[in-house]
């Protein structure tokens, strides 16, 4: 299917009768195209299904209670179970701050252990954008399901690696499998949650790499401290592998069975409830979901310049988070502390991340300003690494404080994540979308664990540099994006406001584009 006015540059802006036309078109010619939810509305043509609110409310707490549980604790161990590598780095996988030359743990030196830390990621880009096809094609809950079971069995094999070469294999493989969660828990949040539910829900599972950063702390200080003092039949860092895969494999039993594939094949809602919690959501414009590949879609959401914005802002945003996310124990012995405390006092960077992300995520569903409301976690963030950089290595306290604040940092990037799910309709532009974000966060993630070089230890300046310029960087993104979807808006408002513009009966369910619907508003 080709797009209508191409030669306009979108549909929006099209004469309202002819843009009328078009949508009419839509309706007749391609209802096999449209929205999942097209389907579950059959027989209620003309009819106004009554949502009070009170019914809405019943809804949601129903939903929350379902889904939200199991999409915090997955998204938690997704983080811990990427970054255990950073845990068992001073566990004996590889000691910290040695020469390049000095082997350790399965003899990986300084240089080898910044590409491991890298490997993730190159498994992780190279099944992002056939990850998200399948996202869209297969059913969603069953599909994330899989991974999560797999991934959880990928890292416990981390266990029986005894050289570089299995090391390389594994953190492969582990991006590979996790590939799928992020795009998939986007697009769970805009199939179950209004626009103005999904920015404090997705910054609720997302703080949960906080929690996920709190657990793997005292875990990993549980486990170091219990085998220096008792020993164990196994070296401390293949029982931490161990330990989390189990969970995560187990866990995702647990998801196979509570989260469904969409509304219409959820067993904890009645059929009734169904068609309403569809219901609830058509003030999205986006629908639930929608099996039918569109070129057309593709093409718009490669050219649009929020699309670009997004990768953008993932790519430089994850330069950071990936030297941070893999090097943050040995950064916080290089502040003066041993590898047990590093342990121990990582944790409240955890609570940092916890805090910032669900109070910027309901003040920005609240105050109906997402984007610039998550602008002031980065900006605690950069005041922490300027702390860093600037207190001399004997103010050991303050430069442990400013990694905290550093702690802050995802509020922007959950918020974006948030906007994917918010202001990308049409389900094929919204998964490519999701995908285009994470190849940039991949790409992002790669690079960061190479500013960290061994002969940069304790204070790794350059990296920290590096750090600052990035998150300068990623404010002025976010203004950018901000004015964008509010320039947006006020074309869109005077196409509905002109003459002999319509709006057609279940016109959210035709699987249009932001760009495409005239009656699409963009979440500020």
């Amino acid at each position: 299917m080709s797009p209508p006015y191409e030669e306009k540059g979108s549909v929006v802006d099209a004469p309202p009768a002819e843009l009328v036309q078009h949508i009419d078109d839509k309706i007749l010619k391609h209802s096999h195209d449209a929205d999942t939810a097209m389907k579950a509305f059959e027989g209620y043509e003309g009819q106004t299904l009554e949502l009070s609110e009170v019914t809405n409310r019943r809804l949601l707490r129903k939903i929350d209670k379902h889904l939200m549980p199991i999409l915090c604790i997955v998204y938690g161990l997704n983080y811990l179970d990427k970054t255990t590598l950073s845990y068992a780095s001073i566990m004996g996988l590889k000691l910290p701050h040695s020469d390049d030359k000095l082997k350790s743990g399965i003899g990986i030196s300084g240089s080898e252990y910044s590409w491991l830390s890298s490997l993730f990621y190159f498994g992780y880009l190279a099944w992002e954008y056939p990850t998200t096809r399948l996202l869209q094609r297969l059913p969603l809950g069953k599909y994330s399901a899989f991974n999560i079971i797999m991934w959880g069995i990928v890292l416990s094999c981390f266990a029986a690696v005894n050289n570089y070469s299995g090391a390389i294999a594994i953190r492969f493989f582990l991006g590979v499998f996790e590939a799928a969660v992020t795009p998939g828990f986007a697009l769970f949040t805009s199939q179950w949650y209004t626009k103005r539910e999904q920015g404090l829900r997705t910054g609720i599972w997302f703080s949960f790499n906080g929690f996920a950063q709190i657990f793997g702390g005292l875990v990993a200080y549980g486990i170091a401290v219990g085998s220096r003092k008792h020993g164990t039949i196994m070296e401390p860092w293949r029982i931490i592998f161990l330990v989390t895969g189990v969970l995560t494999s187990t866990i995702g039993l647990i998801f196979l069975w509570i989260v469904p594939d969409n509304q219409l094949n959820c067993r904890w809602l009645s059929k009734e409830d169904q068609i309403l919690a569809i219901e609830r959501i058509r003030v999205n414009g986006q629908g639930v979901g929608n099996k039918h590949f569109k070129w057309y879609q593709l093409k718009e959401a490669l050219l649009d310049p929020l699309s670009w914005a997004f990768f953008f802002y993932a790519l430089i945003a994850d330069i950071p988070n990936g030297g941070l996310s893999n090097f943050f124990s040995q950064l916080i012995v290089g502040f003066g502390y041993t590898p047990e405390e590093s342990l121990l006092y990582g944790t409240p960077g955890g609570a940092v991340e916890i805090v910032a992300l669900i109070v910027c995520g309901w003040a920005g569903d609240k105050f109906g300003y997402r984007i610039l409301i998550s602008m002031s976690g980065m900006l605690l963030a950069l005041l922490g690494m300027i702390l860093i950089v600037a207190l001399p290595l004997s103010a050991n306290s303050g430069r442990l404080a400013g990694y905290y604040l550093t702690q802050a940092s995802p509020t922007p990037f959950v918020a974006i994540l948030s906007l994917i799910a918010s202001n990308v309709a049409g389900y094929t532009k919204k998964t490519t979308v999701a995908a285009f974000f994470l190849i940039g966060y991949c790409t992002g993630n790669i690079i960061g664990p190479q500013t960290f070089r061994s002969q940069d230890a304790p204070r790794y300046v350059p990296a920290e540099i590096t750090i600052i310029v990035c998150y300068g960087l990623c404010l002025a993104i976010m203004v950018f994006i901000h004015f964008y979807c509010v320039s947006q808006n006020k074309k869109k408002a005077a196409i509905r406001n002109a003459p002999g513009y319509v709006k057609l009966e279940n016109q959210e369910w035709l699987d249009l584009t932001d760009k495409e619907n005239p009656e699409f508003t963009y979440t500020l």
